[in-house]
Formats: C-alpha cells, structure tokens, sequence
C-alpha cells in the first residue's frame, strides 16, 4: 500500500496548481459525496446561505474557487464543506508547552482515502501550512501567525447538520491568529459529526474543543486527545481503535517530569501511537509535528520527515510504501513551474493509484460479509447479498451501515440487516 505525498506551494490566491489537485481528486469526491442520494443532502442555496451565515469570511474564496474550475451544482455544493456524507477516521494528538511549544499528530486512515497533499497557500493574505483534504479543507495545519490545529475523531456515531470539519479546520487557519479567536470559531461553527480539536499558538496557550452535532461544544484544558470525548461512547469503535490504551499511553508519557519535545515527536512513530492496520482503515499515514514558536512544519514517516518553513517551503514528492515501511522513495523536487512529462506524473498520482479505491470497498464490503455469516450461521445467500448491497451503496461504503455493523456484531442483532 502506498501513499503519494506532494508538498506543493501556491502562495496567493488559488491557481493553476489547487486547478490540479482539483482536476485530479474530484471524480472520487463527487462519487463519495454524490453516495448520500439526491434526497439526502440540502441543495446548493442552502448549502451557500449556511456557508454565509457561519463562514462568511470565506464567501470569496468559495467563489474564487469555484469559478477556477468551472463547478457545476454538485461540485459548488461540495465546495461549501456544507453537510457531507458522514466518514470516520481515528488519530492521536498531543501539547507540549513551556520551553517548547509543540504540537504532534497522528493521522490514522486507509491510504487510498487521503489526498496526500501538504499545500502552502495564502488564499485571504496569511500564509498557511496544512495537510489538504476535500480539497478546500485541513485535516490539520498552521498559519504564518503561529498558531496551529489538529482533529482527532471524537467516538461518536451521531450525525447532524453542520459542516464537515475539514472545512472548519481551514477557515480557522484562514482567519484566526491565536487560540481565543480559534475557539470562538470553533464553538460557533456546527459540525456534523464529533471531533476532538486542539489548537496552540505561540505564545504556548492551547485548548481542546470537543465539538458535536447533538450538543453544544465544550473547551477543555486537555493536553491530549485520541477517539473518545470524556467517556466511550461507542464501546466497540473504541475496541478497534484502542483510544483508551492509546490515551492512557500519552497521559502517562507527558506526566514525565522534563520530558522533551523530540521524544513525544519520536514516541508517535513506535507502538502504540504508530498503527499499522492499513487495509483495514486504522494506519497512522503521517505523524505530523507543529512548532508554532519556531514556525516550523515536520511531516514524518519511519525514516523520513519533510520539514518547512514559510519563508523555506519547499515543493517536492515522496512515495510513502506502507509494506515496506523502511522503504521510501524519493523523488527531486519539483519546480515551481512543472512542466516535464516526468514532473507531472510525479505531481499527480497515477491514474492507475485511482483504481485502488474501488478494490478498498469491495475489500471492506467482502470482509463484513463474511463475517456476519461467521457469527450468523443460519443466515442464507439472499440474506447475505441484501446486506452487502446495504454496505456497498452506489460503490462506496455506507458509513450509517458499518456503524451498524460494529454496534450488533457478535451480539446477535441481526434483524435490522436480514430485513
């Protein structure tokens, strides 16, 4: 399994450059965001009034954005970051302040499902560092003023209205430049699904939101965070993940007297900070470390680390091998100005890489199945087909069933998939 990391910079208004990553992505994201169903999702008014209402800051970018590629009502409406299909990740995340100021995350996922792209832009005149994703979004980053963010996935089946938080993360780095002005984004921004967000600036303050599409937000004093918001919530997402062995393993680590900022770096790349279960949606693709003092962005692997700065960014190319995690790749950097055959496809990932993604769903639908016909003996072929029709929803997989799944696996609740 392979990952194809692009640092890439584009240090103004968006360009030819996000026009690739957009040309490149979109026909997955249009599949993922089209699975919901015409019925399921608001329409494009309601998607750019929401998008008004809460982000308006952002209302320009959103048209710069979408006129740079031409959209149509399904990709204007993706754009608003407005109610997408529900998705899961895991993560772990951790603050150091004091001496040094630092924030280190892990980012859990299937490698097939990440964008790959570390992009440096300035869309609203503050220069931003952080890791794309649903292409206007952040899944973590940092801005020229020094303060940084990061998501972990709070534990929670729930799913409501509100914005995906990718799109949450990017307007706080667009627009916020310590951690008062974050929070308050933060607890005044819906999510539609439960995240643990963790925010530091450079003077060494910080604070984690739990945010939640059921209830109202709470700001805490947390120095860390990994699946879970207070106490677990979904016992058997909580299984799989570890969130409490992992955060147990982080609170001990930082109670450490003098423990240094290297050494939490480090401790996210070994067990059991590091996961491995690539295929099955639970491998760290990166471990992220933020310096908000220093202004410094390192992007780690067993290995190997891309570190930048904003006045030292620089453009280049590595081809993650999760196998073979002590095998990198890596390529020259690319020129500002990509022109060669070979710095194009070294750009974009290979057409071939897209087909991936089907052969992960049906992998995870066929690996379901299974295994509910393990734990029901008596269930028969029709059944079985019904329920990998109800997983495998217009080629993608159906987040509301696989919640379901973990909810009545192995307890015997059968009904509501024979049915």
């Amino acid at each position: 399994m392979q990952l194809h990391f692009n640092a890439i910079s584009e240090p103004g208004q968006p360009g030819k450059k996000w026009q690739k990553l957009y040309n490149t992505h979109w026909a997955a994201y249009k599949a993922w965001f089209n699975s919901k169903g015409a019925a399921n999702v608001p329409d494009l008014k309601t998607s750019q009034e929401a998008l008004k209402k809460y982000m308006p800051e952002m209302w320009p970018t959103y048209q710069n954005l979408c006129k740079l590629v031409k959209a149509d009502d399904v990709a204007a409406r993706f754009l608003t970051g407005f109610q997408p299909p529900a998705y899961i990740s895991a993560c772990s995340q951790a603050v150091l302040t004091g001496k040094e100021i630092q924030l280190v995350r892990n980012y859990d996922y299937h490698p097939d499902l990440m964008e790959g792209t570390q992009l440096l832009s300035a869309w609203n005149g503050k220069k931003v560092i952080a890791t794309s994703d649903c292409l206007i979004g952040a899944v973590d980053g940092m801005n020229e003023d020094g303060l940084a963010i990061s998501l972990t996935f709070g534990g929670r089946k729930e799913v409501g209205v509100g914005f995906g938080i990718p799109f949450i993360l990017r307007y706080v780095l667009e627009f916020c430049s310590n951690v008062e002005e974050a929070v308050d984004a933060l607890t005044r921004i819906p999510s539609h699904m439960s995240y643990n967000v963790t925010v530091v600036d450079k003077s060494g303050v910080y604070k984690t939101v739990q945010m939640a599409p059921d209830k109202k937000p709470v700001v805490t004093e947390a120095a860390f965070t990994t699946n879970h918001q207070g106490t677990v919530d979904w016992p058997e997402n909580a299984a799989f993940n570890k969130t409490i062995e992992r955060s147990a393993y982080i609170e001990k680590m930082l109670a450490k007297k003098g423990i240094k900022a290297q050494t939490i770096a480090d401790a996210f790349l070994k067990k059991p900070l590091y996961n491995t279960l690539f295929k099955e949606g639970f491998g760290t693709l990166f471990t992220a470390v933020y310096r908000p003092a220093a202004g410094t962005v390192e992007t780690r692997w067993p290995n190997v680390s891309v570190k930048q700065t904003f006045e030292g960014f620089t453009e280049e190319y590595r081809l993650i091998n999760y196998d073979q995690p002590e095998v990198v790749q890596e390529i020259p950097a690319i020129a500002d100005q990509v022109t060669s055959e070979t710095a194009q496809a070294y750009y974009q990932p290979d057409k071939k890489e897209n087909i991936k993604q089907v052969d992960w769903q049906e992998t995870v639908t066929n690996t379901l199945v299974d295994a509910m016909a393990q734990a029901n003996p008596s269930a028969n072929k029709e059944q079985l087909e019904a329920l990998r029709g109800k997983i495998l929803n217009r080629g993608q997989v159906s987040w509301e069933v696989l919640a379901d799944f973990w909810a009545n696996m192995g307890k015997g609740h059968t009904d509501s998939w024979k049915n």
